[in-house]
């Protein structure tokens, strides 16, 4: 199994895991924010990653999650389950599971708070490739993991049977284009190529598509893939050198916090203002409530032409 046993292509939100306000898991509007991103034409959904605070569900919610998503799609987009644990036998109990719900694909980081080494990490991947039967994206998160999937272990990871794709979140960009150039040839390679420099890799060397913490542009972020496809290079450069100057506006460097809290809390947040379903976060994370802070979020929505100058809170 290689990149060409999948479709995997394109815009694919991180998406959130929507709680009521109590802590309930609120599966009516988790399917509201499906078919929210269906009419905005994403290509797919990532689900139970990190902005789905898999971290804070139990096991029977974070299934409940995966067959409710796999079923409101009902195939108008691809969906990735994400299965992180702290073993690969738990791993594998969550990713055998998804794929009989009907998902997609699975996609998984190593196990956090172990910081594996590099063997460790290629064992951690044999040992799920052997105990499920479908396709697996490797998801390179160093704030969650503690492991840096460089290019060189990136490389080994290419060659396991049922590796498809890699999710590469790693902060540093040097890195995510050497892998790209290295592994593209076996896996899809998902990651920052929505920016100005991911646009002229895009024009020289190609890639595969972005997993985003939601979509705050929406339909664009979409359109951004759908015009390079047509070989439009002027759309999805503009729409990078808008997605640069909003980043550092809203996220810390590296993308693994916002500036005014979690990254869960604060997408969640942005969401809503921009009526996005959202629900709330659950502990530990927490909401953010400082007023301030929610007119400064806001403030750089209307900046930025997302929310119109007359919306206020």
């Amino acid at each position: 199994m290689d990149r060409d046993d999948v479709d995997w292509q394109g815009y694919f939100p991180a998406f959130v895991t929507p709680f009521t306000e109590s802590g309930d898991l609120d599966l009516d509007t988790l399917r509201a924010l499906v078919d929210h991103y269906v009419s905005e034409g994403m290509h797919g959904i990532v689900v139970n990653g990190t902005c789905g605070e898999w971290f804070s569900q139990t096991a029977e919610e974070r299934r409940a999650v995966a067959e409710s998503a796999v079923g409101q799609a009902a195939g108008r987009l691809r969906v990735l389950v994400g299965c992180t644990a702290y073993t690969a036998k738990e791993t594998a109990g969550f990713a055998r599971h998804a794929l009989a719900a009907g998902a997609d694909g699975v996609l998984a980081s190593p196990p956090p708070y172990a910081k594996l080494f590099p063997d460790e990490v290629i064992e951690f991947y044999r040992d799920l490739d052997a105990a499920v039967d479908g396709p697996i994206a490797v998801y390179n998160w160093p704030h969650g993991s503690g492991v840096d999937i460089g290019t060189e272990l990136a490389d080994r990871l290419a060659d396991i049977d049922q590796v498809v794709a890699i999710k590469d979140s790693t902060p540093d960009a040097d890195q995510f284009f050497e892998t790209s150039r290295r592994v593209r040839d076996r896996v899809r390679v998902f990651g920052p190529y929505m920016s100005v420099r991911g646009v002229e890799v895009l024009r020289t060397e190609g890639g595969d598509g972005t997993v985003g913490g939601g979509s705050l542009h929406g339909r664009p972020d979409a359109g951004f893939w759908e015009s390079y496809w047509r070989g439009d290079f002027d759309g999805p450069h503009a729409h990078a050198v808008a997605g640069d100057r909003l980043f550092p506006k809203l996220w810390l460097p590296g993308g693994w916090a916002g500036r005014y809290g979690a990254y869960q809390s604060q997408l969640k947040a942005l969401m809503t203002m921009l009526g996005q379903p959202a629900g709330h976060v659950r502990r530990p994370r927490l909401p953010i409530t400082d007023p301030a802070s929610l007119r400064s979020m806001r403030a750089v929505l209307v900046e930025e032409g997302l929310l119109p100058e007359v919306d206020r809170p």
